[in-house]
């Protein structure tokens, strides 16, 4: 049997038209970041690291002048991936595996947190993101090094991946978004499954009427890792939460309580 626990890694505000294809601007929102450890009888694993604490206080220091005035951080003090261990008793030490579902700022920003961790990341996607470092625009990555490209133990993935051999925790590959975007499948036990679709889908809505947000990177490929995970939700049951729904982030359990 796994334990899953829901962890906030921060909070966002952001106009709703990033969400959703075709709608006008001027209307926003605040969203949660989710991330999300797996216990497993050998070892933790943690999927992304959420907003750097940085940001609570200097969102420009941190984040740079544009992307600050474009994602308004609303996090407060303890809406972050170590605060939110702690309330399990663990710190970063005790994770063994981090997982970046895709190096943007809010789902990686915590990965200097981690220096003792293995992190799982696909080799396309850190590949993309540092030939980006530095460039402002079409990239959608960090404009600098603070939030991923660090000298940490990263091992490079080339498609779908058993974490622990066993089947019960398997990163899958789901495209479009950025290049090596990944999702997390965790089989709880019991004929429960979960995917964890993070940026694959940002909310219910995307994936009920077929709508990719504006931030993608292959609009073609995104299309397919959306049917890749409704057909998982609508013809195999699986549970699917979704990467910024604010919505359902309020009817799940939230840690110390365990979600699965």
């Amino acid at each position: 049997m796994l334990t899953v626990y829901a962890l906030c890694g921060g909070y966002i505000d952001l106009d709703l038209s990033t969400f959703f294809a075709g709608t006008a601007p001027g209307t926003r929102r605040v969203v949660p970041v989710g991330a999300y450890l797996v216990v497993h009888p050998r070892g933790r694993l943690l999927l992304d690291t959420g907003v750097h604490p940085a940001a609570v206080d200097d969102p420009v220091g941190r984040l740079g002048a544009g992307r600050a005035a474009r994602f308004g951080i609303r996090s407060a003090s303890t809406d972050n991936v170590v605060s939110q261990l702690a309330l399990l008793g663990l710190r970063p030490d005790d994770v063994r595996y981090v997982v970046n579902s895709h190096l943007h700022f809010d789902h990686c920003g915590g990965n200097a947190l981690f220096p003792r961790s293995t992190f799982l990341v696909q080799r396309a996607e850190m590949e993309a993101a540092r030939a980006l470092v530095g460039v402002a625009a079409p990239g959608r990555y960090s404009p600098s090094v603070i939030d991923f490209d660090h000298p940490l133990d990263y091992q490079l993935l080339d498609g779908e991946h058993d974490v622990w051999g066993d089947g019960s925790v398997v990163l899958m590959p789901t495209v479009g978004h950025t290049p090596g975007h990944q999702s997390l499948r965790v089989r709880a036990g019991k004929g429960a499954e979960w995917c964890f679709a993070e940026d694959a889908c940002y909310t219910k809505e995307n994936m009920d009427r077929d709508v990719l947000p504006m931030a993608v990177w292959d609009e073609r490929e995104m299309s397919r890792s959306l049917a890749r995970l409704r057909e998982l939700r609508d013809a195999r049951g699986v549970t699917v939460i979704y990467g910024h729904d604010a919505a359902q982030w309020q009817t799940l359990a939230h840690a110390p309580a365990a979600l699965v």
